[in-house]
């Protein structure tokens, strides 16, 4: 049977790995369809759909260099904690837009709960795994 350390350092690399997988698949999707992509945004001019296309190869990155952390042995908390973070930024942008323009379509909604919960994880694995480690 696996050790501790080894079980959570694998969760932490199985879920940096799902997470960069995903931001790379939605990434390439929301970059190749533009608005169309988002629910509810069908209405939306050719500006935002440019906006949409440019930062959609930005959350492909994203996910890239989810998958890099995730491929490093042991997985470097540093290097999670900095790319959760930016998605905890992230969910608070949309609480931002919330209080600013009103609530948006429920799926976003999910994803903000998501953004939130999501980065708490893994916080709390990195430190988890780096305990372990310094041991």
């Amino acid at each position: 049977m696996a050790s501790t350390p080894a079980l959570t350092g694998r969760h932490l690399r199985n879920l940096a790995g799902f997470t960069g997988l995903s931001c790379l698949v939605i990434g390439i999707y929301h970059f190749a369809l533009g608005i169309a992509s988002v629910p509810g945004a069908a209405d939306a001019n050719a500006t935002v759909d440019s906006r949409e296309r440019f930062y959609s190869a930005y959350f492909a990155g994203y996910g890239l260099a989810w998958l890099r952390a995730a491929r490093r042995s042991p997985v470097r908390a540093a290097d999670v904690r900095l790319l959760a973070g930016l998605m905890l930024v992230s969910a608070i942008g949309r609480v931002m837009s919330l209080t600013s323009h009103g609530r948006p379509h429920f799926f976003q909604e999910v994803l903000t709960a998501i953004e939130f919960v999501v980065p708490a994880a893994f916080f709390g694995m990195a430190t988890a795994d780096e305990k372990e480690l310094e041991g």
